[in-house]
């Protein structure tokens, strides 16, 4: 079942806020269409309130989740959000945007996810997109034991919140008590991923403790028992895009003429080219 396990790496991003990344490392530099995973969290506010200021991307989509605390958004086209515990946010960069998320503290908690999801060459240049739903908004499956939040993609017939067209992505945030067991068939057409963030849990034979990723086998069952303490973990699925991935920071295109291009369109004042539509609750 499992392909490989990969223990998140402790990185510092933005004004100072440490992450735990498991994609985007030298161990994973991506997984096909996912270009990173970073789990940010603490309860101490100076590790995280000087946050993300104004920062560019093109080229690839941002899915952010929140757990603890709250994050606000603002960007260069005009959407403005305040992210609460359990909302989530998905942001299509494509041609261009410039954005600041600065985490606010719920009881001096301060926990989410942000994920980037690669797009394909023929949307890399189209107008940027947003969505953002509050923790109402996103349906839950209640298992024999334990939850099944589904943020996007579908699960057991219901379908999450995000729409995330170009690679049909499956968002799961499942919860289980002790002992107890989640199982799911992959789709053979998707890339797959577990990542533990609470407790522990095990897979055939391989334990799964907190902070660690582990890949898994397209088209396999997925079969996950919880530890002594229970066990909470995202469950993220997406179809592979196949296409050349080349990065430079904030920037995904597909060659390295693109990359120049963008940082000299970021230097120029020419980044942002289009205005983002906004659509949530």
């Amino acid at each position: 079942m499992i392909c490989r396990l990969f223990p998140a790496y402790e990185v510092t991003e933005g004004a100072g806020v440490t992450v735990h990344r498991s994609i985007g490392t030298p161990a994973l530099r991506n997984l096909d269409p996912f270009l990173l995973l970073d789990h940010f969290g603490s309860d101490n506010p100076d590790d995280y309130i000087a946050g993300f200021p104004d920062h560019p991307h093109r080229g690839f989509i941002t899915f952010t989740y929140m757990l603890d605390g709250h994050m606000q958004h603002r960007d260069s086209m005009g959407n403005q959000g305040d992210l609460k515990p359990g909302g989530v946010q998905w942001m299509k960069a494509a041609s261009g945007v410039i954005h600041s998320e600065m985490p606010r503290q719920a009881n001096g908690l301060m926990r989410g996810f942000q994920l980037w999801i690669n797009l394909p060459a023929s949307e890399k240049m189209s107008d940027p997109a947003y969505q953002e739903f509050s923790a109402a908004a996103i349906p839950e499956v209640a298992l024999e034991a334990g939850r099944v939040r589904v943020l996007a993609g579908e699960f057991n017939g219901v379908r999450g919140v995000i729409e995330d067209p170009a690679t049909d992505v499956l968002y799961l945030d499942v919860a289980l008590p002790a002992h107890a067991s989640f199982s799911l068939p992959l789709d053979a057409s998707r890339h797959a991923f577990v990542y533990v963030f609470e407790g522990s849990a095990q897979l055939e034979k391989d334990e799964l403790a907190r902070h660690t990723l582990a890949v898994l086998e397209a088209g396999d069952t997925v079969e996950i028992r919880a530890g002594a303490e229970g066990a909470r973990f995202i469950l993220v699925a997406g179809r592979p895009l196949g296409e050349p991935v080349v990065q430079h920071g904030p920037f995904v295109m597909n060659t390295r003429e693109e990359i120049e291009q963008a940082i000299a369109d970021y230097r120029d004042g020419k980044l942002v080219q289009t205005r983002a539509t906004m659509h949530g609750s």
